[in-house]
Protein backbone atom coordinates (compact mmCIF):
# COMPACT_ATOMS: atom_id res chain seq x y z
CA UNK A 1 0.00 0.00 0.00
CA UNK A 2 1.48 3.27 -0.88
CA UNK A 3 1.93 5.59 2.13
CA UNK A 4 1.56 8.61 0.38
CA UNK A 5 -1.62 7.83 -0.73
CA UNK A 6 -2.98 6.55 2.72
CA UNK A 7 -1.79 10.12 3.85
CA UNK A 8 -3.42 11.59 1.18
CA UNK A 9 -7.09 10.31 1.88
CA UNK A 10 -6.77 10.41 5.58
CA UNK A 11 -6.46 14.37 4.50
CA UNK A 12 -9.05 14.40 2.38
CA UNK A 13 -11.58 12.92 4.63
CA UNK A 14 -10.18 15.06 7.49
CA UNK A 15 -10.45 17.98 5.47
CA UNK A 16 -13.78 17.13 4.48
CA UNK A 17 -14.92 16.65 8.08
CA UNK A 18 -13.94 19.76 9.17
CA UNK A 19 -15.77 21.64 5.92
CA UNK A 20 -18.97 20.10 7.43
CA UNK A 21 -17.89 20.60 10.85
CA UNK A 22 -18.07 24.76 9.88
CA UNK A 23 -20.98 24.23 8.34
CA UNK A 24 -23.17 22.40 11.05
CA UNK A 25 -21.85 25.41 12.47
CA UNK A 26 -23.54 27.92 10.90
CA UNK A 27 -27.01 26.06 11.14
CA UNK A 28 -28.93 26.99 14.17
CA UNK A 29 -29.61 24.37 16.56
CA UNK A 30 -33.23 22.54 15.77
CA UNK A 31 -35.95 23.32 17.88
CA UNK A 32 -34.06 25.37 19.98
CA UNK A 33 -32.89 22.73 22.30
CA UNK A 34 -28.73 22.47 23.05
CA UNK A 35 -26.87 19.72 21.52
CA UNK A 36 -29.11 19.43 18.52
CA UNK A 37 -26.95 18.96 15.78
CA UNK A 38 -27.26 17.05 11.96
CA UNK A 39 -24.26 15.35 12.57
CA UNK A 40 -22.61 16.29 9.12
CA UNK A 41 -19.31 14.82 9.99
CA UNK A 42 -20.53 11.65 10.20
CA UNK A 43 -21.15 11.06 6.61
CA UNK A 44 -17.22 11.14 6.49
CA UNK A 45 -16.86 8.69 9.54
CA UNK A 46 -19.46 5.97 8.02
CA UNK A 47 -17.90 6.22 4.70
CA UNK A 48 -14.54 5.65 6.41
CA UNK A 49 -15.76 2.70 8.46
CA UNK A 50 -17.60 1.16 4.82
CA UNK A 51 -14.66 2.29 2.83
CA UNK A 52 -11.34 2.24 4.10
CA UNK A 53 -12.04 -0.12 7.37
CA UNK A 54 -12.44 0.23 11.39
CA UNK A 55 -9.28 1.66 12.38
CA UNK A 56 -9.03 4.41 9.91
CA UNK A 57 -12.28 5.28 10.72
CA UNK A 58 -11.50 5.32 14.74
CA UNK A 59 -8.47 7.77 13.81
CA UNK A 60 -10.30 9.93 11.15
CA UNK A 61 -12.62 10.71 13.69
CA UNK A 62 -10.40 10.90 16.64
CA UNK A 63 -8.49 13.25 14.90
CA UNK A 64 -11.24 15.20 13.49
CA UNK A 65 -12.95 15.69 16.73
CA UNK A 66 -9.42 17.05 18.23
CA UNK A 67 -8.99 19.46 15.67
CA UNK A 68 -13.02 20.38 15.54
CA UNK A 69 -12.79 21.13 19.35
CA UNK A 70 -9.44 22.94 18.63
CA UNK A 71 -11.10 25.18 16.07
CA UNK A 72 -14.53 26.06 16.75
CA UNK A 73 -14.70 24.72 20.92
CA UNK A 74 -12.68 23.87 23.44
CA UNK A 75 -12.03 21.55 26.16
CA UNK A 76 -15.43 20.93 27.12
CA UNK A 77 -16.53 20.38 23.33
CA UNK A 78 -13.81 18.23 23.21
CA UNK A 79 -14.54 15.95 26.38
CA UNK A 80 -18.38 15.56 25.18
CA UNK A 81 -17.66 15.47 21.38
CA UNK A 82 -14.93 12.82 22.33
CA UNK A 83 -17.24 10.66 24.31
CA UNK A 84 -20.15 10.96 22.03
CA UNK A 85 -17.73 9.76 18.85
CA UNK A 86 -15.75 7.02 20.27
CA UNK A 87 -18.79 5.16 21.96
CA UNK A 88 -20.74 6.04 17.69
CA UNK A 89 -18.11 4.27 16.42
CA UNK A 90 -17.55 1.60 18.74
CA UNK A 91 -21.52 0.75 17.79
CA UNK A 92 -21.45 1.31 14.77
CA UNK A 93 -18.23 -0.91 14.23
CA UNK A 94 -19.96 -3.49 16.24
CA UNK A 95 -23.32 -3.36 14.22
CA UNK A 96 -21.23 -3.14 10.76
CA UNK A 97 -18.88 -6.32 11.99
CA UNK A 98 -21.90 -8.21 13.33
CA UNK A 99 -23.63 -8.25 9.27
CA UNK A 100 -26.69 -7.71 7.99
CA UNK A 101 -27.17 -4.29 8.74
CA UNK A 102 -27.46 -1.84 5.99
CA UNK A 103 -25.22 1.61 6.65
CA UNK A 104 -28.75 3.98 7.26
CA UNK A 105 -29.21 1.25 10.46
CA UNK A 106 -25.80 1.83 11.65
CA UNK A 107 -25.47 5.64 10.86
CA UNK A 108 -28.64 5.42 12.88
CA UNK A 109 -27.17 3.31 16.26
CA UNK A 110 -24.28 5.79 15.63
CA UNK A 111 -26.99 8.92 16.44
CA UNK A 112 -28.81 7.88 19.45
CA UNK A 113 -25.57 6.16 20.63
CA UNK A 114 -23.41 9.67 20.57
CA UNK A 115 -26.21 11.03 22.31
CA UNK A 116 -25.95 8.71 25.06
CA UNK A 117 -21.90 8.95 25.19
CA UNK A 118 -22.82 13.05 25.74
CA UNK A 119 -25.15 12.72 28.21
CA UNK A 120 -23.18 10.39 30.18
CA UNK A 121 -20.41 12.92 30.35
CA UNK A 122 -22.69 15.36 31.55
CA UNK A 123 -23.78 13.19 34.36
CA UNK A 124 -20.25 12.96 35.00
CA UNK A 125 -19.34 16.64 34.57
CA UNK A 126 -22.83 17.95 36.30
CA UNK A 127 -22.60 15.17 39.06
CA UNK A 128 -25.98 14.35 38.86
CA UNK A 129 -28.43 12.28 37.12
CA UNK A 130 -31.10 15.58 36.49
CA UNK A 131 -30.27 15.72 33.11
CA UNK A 132 -30.89 12.10 31.98
CA UNK A 133 -34.18 13.01 30.98
CA UNK A 134 -32.74 15.16 28.43
CA UNK A 135 -31.68 12.11 26.59
CA UNK A 136 -35.06 11.46 25.43
CA UNK A 137 -35.24 15.22 23.34
CA UNK A 138 -31.61 14.07 21.92
CA UNK A 139 -32.66 9.98 21.35
CA UNK A 140 -35.07 11.51 18.69
CA UNK A 141 -32.52 13.75 17.31
CA UNK A 142 -30.24 10.73 17.06
CA UNK A 143 -32.63 8.97 14.83
CA UNK A 144 -33.62 11.21 12.60
CA UNK A 145 -30.27 12.84 12.09
CA UNK A 146 -29.23 9.14 11.88
CA UNK A 147 -31.43 8.12 9.09
CA UNK A 148 -30.52 11.62 7.14
CA UNK A 149 -26.28 11.23 7.32
CA UNK A 150 -27.29 7.20 6.70
CA UNK A 151 -29.24 8.10 3.11
CA UNK A 152 -26.38 10.17 2.16
CA UNK A 153 -23.58 7.89 3.65
CA UNK A 154 -25.23 4.79 1.97
CA UNK A 155 -25.01 6.70 -1.12
CA UNK A 156 -21.92 7.53 -1.17
CA UNK A 157 -20.81 3.96 0.28
CA UNK A 158 -22.72 2.77 -2.48
CA UNK A 159 -21.55 4.90 -5.20
CA UNK A 160 -18.22 5.85 -4.79
CA UNK A 161 -15.57 3.08 -6.03
CA UNK A 162 -13.44 1.16 -3.26
CA UNK A 163 -10.02 2.29 -5.52
CA UNK A 164 -10.45 5.77 -4.82
CA UNK A 165 -9.54 4.85 -0.98
CA UNK A 166 -6.14 3.38 -0.46
CA UNK A 167 -6.38 0.80 -3.17
CA UNK A 168 -9.62 -0.20 -1.84
CA UNK A 169 -8.22 -2.23 0.49
CA UNK A 170 -9.77 -2.37 4.18
CA UNK A 171 -7.73 -2.53 7.50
Amino acid sequence: MNSTKKIAAYGIMIALALVFSYVESQIPAFFAFPGMKLGLTNIVVLTALYKMGNVTAVVINILRIALVSIMFGGPSAFLYSLAGGMLSTIVMILLKNIGGFRPITVSIAGGISHNVGQIIVAVIVMNTTGVGWYLCVLWFSGMISGLLIGIMGNELVRRLPDSIFIGGKKQ
